[in-house]
């Protein structure tokens, strides 16, 4: 009896005196503790986020989102490929211009694009795009040199669109000459595209009619929104 109690009390401090990582091997219980181990939920709830899927994951070129019949009817004697203002990130915006003088009457296009991705910190793509979106329409009655600002919801252009009209004044040379404009910023999914259209009558020429920008701007609008697939 005194052998065997002295030799549990030996045992007791050999595990007292090795590292704390190895007093569990020293126990009396099993080889594991199970509990330590962490759990499959535990494992999945850890995992990294995924972000929303979004609806479009490329953009057309901007030059290719109007026909050629419509550059002309809307911008006379413009060249009909218009200009690719150029990006980094084609999949991530565009601009084209179109401009033309036909007589005196100056007409400008573009048609800019813009998409979002997902991000699990900025938001959904489209949460995104409508952010952005507000931004556009709110930029044009921000910016003092626009006069009789006057935006209006645009049914039937994407899921959403707002129209804004107003005018403003140019300098060429000595000369200061009226326009007329009109921003359209639609969105689309994850996509939003602004067309700004202007016009001015140089020289004889009369200052185009708001109603004819108007129409010229929407027509445009339309057929770009359609363009983004």
């Amino acid at each position: 009896m005194h052998r065997n109690a002295t030799r549990t009390a030996v045992r007791t401090l050999a595990c007292a005196a090795v590292p704390m990582l190895l007093v569990a091997g020293c126990s009396s219980g099993s080889d594991g503790d199970d509990s330590a181990r962490p759990s499959p939920s535990a494992s999945a709830s850890s995992a990294s986020p995924t972000p929303a899927p979004v609806k479009f994951t490329t953009l057309p070129d901007p030059c290719k989102t109007l026909s050629g019949d419509t550059v002309g009817d809307v911008v006379p004697e413009a060249k009909k490929k218009g200009k690719n203002l150029g990006s980094k990130d084609a999949d991530g915006y565009g601009t084209c211009l179109w401009s033309g003088l036909d007589d005196y009457q100056y007409r400008a296009l573009t048609v800019s694009l813009k998409r979002f991705d997902s991000d699990v910190t900025l938001g959904s793509g489209s949460e995104r795009a409508a952010e952005y979106a507000g931004q556009q329409v709110a930029a044009v009655s921000q910016d003092e040199e626009n006069k009789k600002v006057k935006d209006t919801p645009l049914d039937g252009v994407g899921d959403q669109a707002t129209s804004i009209a107003f005018e403003t004044e140019k300098k060429d040379g000595e000369k200061t000459e009226e326009y007329r404009e009109q921003r359209i910023v639609a969105i689309t999914g994850n996509v939003v595209v602004t067309v700004d259209y202007e016009g001015a009558g140089f020289e004889t020429g009369r200052t185009p009619k708001a109603e004819d920008i108007r129409k010229g701007a929407e027509k445009a609008a339309k057929e770009a929104v359609k363009a983004v697939r």
